[in-house]
């Protein structure tokens, strides 16, 4: 929001939050069934396409958006080597709404334009008056229309809503405010209405100049350097007449240089080039990967869960994991397209980078489902995929890899030992988390409290934190027989064999049934200490999430959410790798081997983590 909001700031439709799209649905429906209905020669192909041209632009500014966010996650060719917060992302998530006000206009004007009917595919003519155009009136009269955006009249009741955004994302260049859309859209309208006007006009020339509008901005905010330096070797007029994403970030920092739409020419000329605009050029150009000290190897959990990674949409990302009917239903083409694109080009990928303490931490991805680390068959390709993960880590660098969600599974690697006495030169030391993963769930347990349950698949996790709660005299109960018999033999005899509900605090993990939760008494606490949260069904007990704290307000760059935890939130698997790599401790945490539970839980405080309140 601008510092100031002026009149026209809002979108009309704001009200209708997601429901928005509905001032579509009329038009669309009508021009679908007019085309499918009319004979051959009173059908416009013309007016049918302008809905799916709509969705292409909408996947058009998503394929930018996952681009720019894994780019600058690996580091490579970054420009402003800064982060992005959720107050940016809640502030852009509504970048689509330019594309709902030029189709109403594209509808409106189908009926009311002279020319707008009927257009031909193909006229070259149309091209030309485009061309000529655009270089002509449309980018000098945006250059002074810029210009004036940052009077300070003008800038704080409008403009600055756009600069809030230092560091851009490709969505940056459409987040302005509804009267900015409109003058825009009006100068864009010069060669649009001329060619209709001559009757020059065609769907490749309307449907190519709105998309290269589309390309050109999602290029300058996509906050990493790709035009090639051969380009301007081979063509150097191009300088000129078509800017670089580094160019135009100069524009968001500097405020007062590069105003230019998308030609460079009108700054050459009007003095207001910023003199580093080359300088920032090649320094971006050779900007090297970033090699991490850290690394948190993770994986997807479901089918749409792809959405839900920051590399997917971003105001999804945002939230916390919950499964969504529409996803499954609308993209469930693409989502199928996903998962047998995984299945066939299977390899680990970046998705996200963090500062903290002069520490860099990226966040790696098995491209594998939750349900294939329950098959045997896929064990081996999962191995595999971990082990290579764990090579390349230490081929850059990496000090310490935490393994997340069931990369650490007993079935699956023994608790992450399997990769220990394969590759006994390891210098990178592999973390598992289950250290301060037991810390986590001794400190939400209630202090006085004398009596436990455990129920669910038992984990390394449950084993230590049960010998930790027998060694305070807290006694460990389970109604499960075999439940008890693995237990009891590894606790000594403590645990005792329940034969009622009645217990106030569950330690649950996976396999918790609907029917246990519903016997619970009113007011029980569930605690997990399994990856995976237990469904919620009871509105008069308390939830805690999977072992998890909050992050650091100087922990940088977080936008996104953990799968299904709140946002800042990080799961012990992460920030057990984290505390490694900030403490220096040279020793792997896997297999049978847990951390110094104490330890480690003061060391998370002292780096200003802390505990998560239960739902």
């Amino acid at each position: 929001m601008a510092s100031k909001p002026g009149i026209l700031t809002d979108w009309p439709w704001t009200p209708l939050g997601n429901f928005k799209y509905v001032i579509l649905a009329p038009w669309a429906i009508h021009a679908t069934y007019s085309y499918l209905t009319k004979d051959e020669k009173e059908r416009d192909f013309s007016h049918f396409l302008i809905f799916p041209f709509l969705i292409w632009r909408m996947i058009h500014n998503q394929l930018w958006i996952s681009l720019s966010r894994y780019r600058t996650a690996k580091g490579s060719n970054r420009i402003v080597d800064k982060g992005i917060e959720f107050e940016q992302v809640d502030r852009e998530r509504h970048w689509d709404d330019q594309i709902i006000f030029n189709g109403m206009i594209f509808y409106i004007s189908y009926f009311t334009v002279p020319g707008g009917k009927h257009m031909p595919f193909w006229n070259p003519n149309g091209v030309v008056i485009i061309i000529l155009l655009h270089m002509g009136p449309v980018e000098f009269l945006y250059y002074w229309f810029h210009r004036a955006l940052h009077h300070h009249y003008l800038y704080s009741r409008y403009h600055s809503h756009h600069h809030s955004s230092i560091v851009t994302e490709p969505i940056t260049s459409v987040i302005h405010p509804f009267a900015e859309h409109i003058g825009y859209f009006l100068l864009f309208a010069i060669p649009l209405l001329t060619m209709n006007f001559t009757g020059t006009n065609s769907i490749v020339a309307f449907a190519g100049y709105i998309s290269y509008i589309d390309f050109m901005n999602n290029l300058g905010h996509c906050n990493f350097e790709v035009v090639p330096k051969w380009v301007f070797s081979i063509f150097p007029f191009l300088k000129y007449i078509m800017y670089t994403p580094s160019f135009h970030s100069l524009h968001h920092t500097q405020f007062r240089t590069n105003y230019s739409l998308f030609m460079p020419l009108y700054d050459y000329v009007h003095g207001t080039m910023d003199k580093s605009s080359d300088v920032l050029y090649e320094k971006s150009l050779t900007g090297p990967e970033e090699s991490p000290d850290v690394v948190h190897l993770t994986h997807l959990t479901t089918p749409d869960s792809i959405y839900h990674l920051r590399l997917g949409f971003a105001s999804l990302a945002s939230k916390p994991y919950i499964s969504n009917w529409y996803l499954r239903v609308i993209l469930c083409p693409m989502t199928f397209g996903y998962m047998v694109l995984i299945w066939i080009w299977s390899h680990t990928f970046v998705l996200e980078r963090n500062h903290f303490n002069k520490l860099t931490f990226q966040t790696w991805v098995i491209p594998k489902y939750r349900i294939q680390y329950f098959l045997k068959s896929q064990n081996e390709p999962i191995n595999r995929l971990i082990e290579e993960a764990i090579l390349d880590a230490e081929e850059r660098g990496v000090k310490v890899l935490s393994l997340g969600l069931l990369n650490q599974g007993e079935e699956v690697n023994m608790n992450g030992e399997l990769y220990i006495p394969r590759n006994p030169n390891l210098k990178i030391k592999v973390v598992d988390g289950s250290s301060l993963a037991v810390a986590v769930i001794l400190n939400s347990i209630p202090k006085g409290t004398t009596q436990v349950l455990f129920r669910g698949k038992l984990s390394k996790a449950a084993y230590s934190t049960a010998l930790a709660l027998c060694q305070k005299g807290i006694q460990v109960t389970t109604f499960h027989e075999e439940e008890y018999k693995k237990m009891n033999t590894k606790l000594g005899g403590k645990l005792a064999l329940s034969k009622n509900y009645a217990h106030k605090i569950w330690l649950v993990g996976d396999g918790l049934t609907k029917e246990e939760q519903l016997r619970a008494p009113e007011g029980t606490i569930f605690i997990p200490f399994s990856q995976f949260p237990p469904k919620k069904l009871r509105k008069d007990c308390f939830y805690h999430t999977i072992p998890a704290m909050m992050s650091p307000k100087s922990f940088e760059n977080i936008d996104s959410c953990e799968n299904w935890l709140p946002r800042r939130a990080m799961s012990v698997g992460r920030i057990a790798g984290i505390l490694h790599g900030l403490e220096g401790w040279n020793v792997h945490e896997c297999g049978h081997t847990i951390f110094d539970i104490e330890k480690i839980w003061e060391a998370s405080l002292q780096h200003g983590f802390r505990p998560l309140s239960p739902v």
